[in-house]
C-alpha cells in the first residue's frame, strides 16, 4: 500500500508537470506579444513593455518556465490582467458555487441513475428496462443549455418553484446561495445520469448472471437482499469509477450551465478570462481542474477498498 500510494503521488506529479508546461507554452504559442494580447488593441508600446517586465517575459525562455513552475508548486499562480489579484484568491473565491454545483448534480444524478439503473438490469429485457436505456440516451443527447432554458422558462419563471439565475443578493445567507443552486444542480444531474445509469445496469447485468446469485436464490434469500446486498455490493467498482468521471467532468465541464443560469463560479470566470484575454487567470484554471482530476481519481481508487476487501494494491 504505501508503495501503490507513493507511486501514484510520484505520478500525479508527473501530470501536473506536464499541465504546467502545456499552459506555459498556450501563451508564448499564440500570435504576436503575449503582453499585447492581454492587453488588448488600445494599449501603448510602453504600456505592453512594463507587462512584459512585470511578468517577466523578457528574461530567456528556461528561465521563464522554471520560474513559473516553481511559484505553481508553491500555491503562486501569478496576478490576473483584469483583477490586478492573485489568481489563486480569485480561484478560491469562485470555487464554493462550482463544488456544490457539482456535488448537488451528482446527488441528483445518482438519486436518478442508480435505483433506475439497478432496476433496468434486474428486470433486463421488459419494457421498463427499454423505456430506462431510451431515457438515458435521450438525457445524453439534449443539450444541457436547452434543457436549462426549458427548466428557467418553465419551472422558474411561469410556475416560480424555483430561482431564475444568480448566486443570490450581495450578503445573501448560505442556504438562500443553495436555494440558487437547486435548479441548475436538477439540469446537470439530468444529463450526467445517463452515463451513471448505463454503467449501473451493465455493471448489474454481468453480476446477476453469475453463480452464486444463483446459488443464494435456490438457497431461497429474498430477492432484495440478492440484489442489494450481493449484487450491488460486487458491482460497485465499475460504478465507483464512474462517479468518480463524472464528479471530476463536472467540477470541470459546468461552463455552459454556469452560464445559462449566471453563476459566478469557475467555469464562468474561464469564459470572462478568454474574452478578456486574461491568461494568468486561464493558465491558473488549467492547473487547478487537472490537480483536482488526480486527486479525484486517487480517492476513487481508494475508495475500492471500502467496497471490495479483495482489492490490494
Amino acid at each position: 500500500m504505501p508503495y501503490y500510494l507513493f507511486r501514484r503521488f510520484v505520478g500525479m506529479l508527473v501530470v501536473i508537470l506536464m499541465v504546467l508546461t502545456i499552459a506555459f507554452v498556450i501563451v508564448r504559442l499564440a500570435p504576436g506579444d503575449p503582453a499585447a494580447l492581454m492587453l488588448g488593441p488600445e494599449a501603448t508600446v510602453e504600456d505592453a513593455a512594463e507587462l512584459r517586465v512585470r511578468l517577466g517575459l523578457d528574461r530567456p525562455i528556461l528561465i521563464q518556465y522554471l520560474s513559473f513552475a516553481a511559484a505553481a508548486f508553491q500555491g503562486d499562480l501569478g496576478t490576473s490582467i483584469f483583477f490586478n489579484q492573485p489568481v489563486t484568491s480569485i480561484l478560491a473565491a469562485r470555487a464554493e458555487p462550482t463544488i456544490f454545483l457539482s456535488l448537488f448534480s451528482l446527488t441528483f444524478a445518482l438519486l436518478i441513475a442508480t435505483p433506475i439503473g439497478i432496476y433496468a438490469a434486474y428486470r433486463r429485457g421488459s419494457f421498463a428496462d427499454q423505456s430506462a436505456i431510451s431515457i438515458a440516451m435521450l438525457a445524453a443527447s439534449v443539450p444541457s443549455f436547452w434543457t436549462g432554458l426549458m427548466f428557467q422558462r418553465y419551472l422558474a419563471t411561469e410556475l416560480g418553484w424555483f430561482p431564475a439565475a444568480g448566486y443570490g443578493e450581495p450578503g445573501a445567507d448560505f442556504l438562500e446561495r443553495m436555494r440558487h443552486l437547486i435548479l441548475p444542480s436538477i439540469v446537470l444531474g439530468i444529463v450526467n445520469s445517463a452515463l451513471i445509469l448505463r454503467f449501473t445496469r451493465a455493471s448489474m447485468l454481468d453480476i446477476l448472471g453469475e453463480d452464486y446469485i444463483r446459488t443464494a436464490r435456490s438457497k431461497g434469500m429474498g430477492e432484495r437482499r440478492v440484489v442489494l446486498r450481493h449484487a450491488l455490493k460486487n458491482a460497485a467498482i465499475p460504478i465507483i469509477t464512474v462517479i468518480g468521471l463524472t464528479f471530476a467532468l463536472l467540477v470541470s465541464g459546468a461552463v455552459v450551465t454556469e452560464r445559462v443560469f449566471n453563476i459566478p463560479g469557475m467555469g464562468n470566470l474561464v469564459v470572462s478570462a478568454v474574452l478578456r484575454r486574461d491568461y494568468p487567470v486561464i493558465q491558473g484554471t488549467l492547473i487547478v481542474v487537472a490537480t483536482l482530476y488526480v486527486v479525484i481519481n486517487l480517492i476513487t481508487d481508494l475508495l475500492y477498498l471500502l467496497v471490495d476487501k479483495r482489492v490490494k494494491y
